[in-house]
C-alpha cells in the first residue's frame, strides 16, 4: 500500500512540475494563419510595467465604433464560454456558444475597411462553427474544450487586430491535447485554465496583454 501511495505522489509531482516548466516556454506553432496577417501589431510590443508580460497594441486604430461594439460583444461571449469551462460548467459554456454564434452573425462587415473586412471574414466561418458546436454539446465538456481551443486561435487573431474593448491576457496551457498546448484569452491576469478546469486550475502562463 505504501508503494502505491508513494507512486501516486511521484506522478502528481511530475505532472505539476511539467506544467510549471512548460508554461515558461514561449507560445509556438499554435497561432492561426490569420494571426500572422495581424502580426504587424507584434512590432508594437513593449515591455509591460512589471517587465514580465509583453504589452501589445491592436493593429487597427481606425475601427468604426459600431464595429468595435459588435466585436466586443463577440469577445464577451467568448469570455463567458472560457469562464464556464474553467468552472467545469458545460451548460453555461453551451449558453455562451449559442449567444456568441448570434453575435458573430450580427457584426456589420460593411462598416469595416477592406483590410479589416478581409481579416474578419477569414475567421468568421470558423468562429461561428466552433460557437455552434459548443452550443450544441451541453454535457460533453471535452468536446466543447476541443472547439474552444480552435476558437481561441481565431479570437486571438481578431483581438490582436481590432482589440477587445478591454485589456485581454493571452494565456498558454502547455499540457492540453497531449502536450501540444493551446492558448486562450482572459480578462484577468490570474490564470484559470479552461482546458482542465478544477483538475489543474492554475496550469498555464501569461504571454502578453493586448490593450
Amino acid at each position: 500500500m505504501n508503494k502505491i501511495i508513494i507512486g501516486a505522489l511521484v506522478i502528481a509531482t511530475v505532472t505539476f512540475a511539467a506544467c510549471n516548466n512548460s508554461g515558461n516556454q514561449s507560445h509556438e506553432g499554435h497561432d492561426h494563419d490569420t494571426a500572422a496577417m495581424a502580426g504587424e501589431a507584434g512590432k508594437q510590443e513593449t515591455p509591460a510595467a512589471d517587465n514580465s508580460v509583453a504589452e501589445v497594441k491592436p493593429q487597427f486604430t481606425n475601427v468604426d465604433p459600431k464595429v468595435a461594439a459588435s466585436l466586443k460583444l463577440v469577445v464577451d461571449h467568448y469570455l463567458h464560454i472560457k469562464n464556464a469551462l474553467a468552472g467545469d460548467n458545460s451548460t453555461e459554456a453551451a449558453n455562451g456558444g449559442k449567444a456568441m454564434a448570434e453575435a458573430i452573425a450580427k457584426v456589420d462587415k460593411a462598416a469595416m475597411a477592406p483590410d479589416q473586412q478581409k481579416l474578419f471574414t477569414d475567421n468568421e466561418d470558423d468562429l461561428k462553427e466552433h460557437a455552434e458546436h459548443i452550443g450544441k454539446n451541453e454535457g460533453n465538456i471535452e468536446h466543447q474544450r476541443e472547439h474552444f481551443a480552435q476558437m481561441s486561435e481565431d479570437v486571438y487573431a481578431l483581438v490582436k487586430a481590432f482589440g477587445g474593448g478591454q485589456a485581454l491576457y493571452h494565456d498558454h496551457c502547455p499540457m492540453y491535447d497531449n502536450n501540444k498546448g493551446a492558448l486562450w484569452l482572459s480578462e484577468t491576469k490570474e490564470v484559470k485554465n479552461p482546458y482542465f478546469g478544477s483538475k489543474m486550475a492554475t496550469c498555464g502562463s501569461v504571454k502578453e496583454v493586448i490593450k
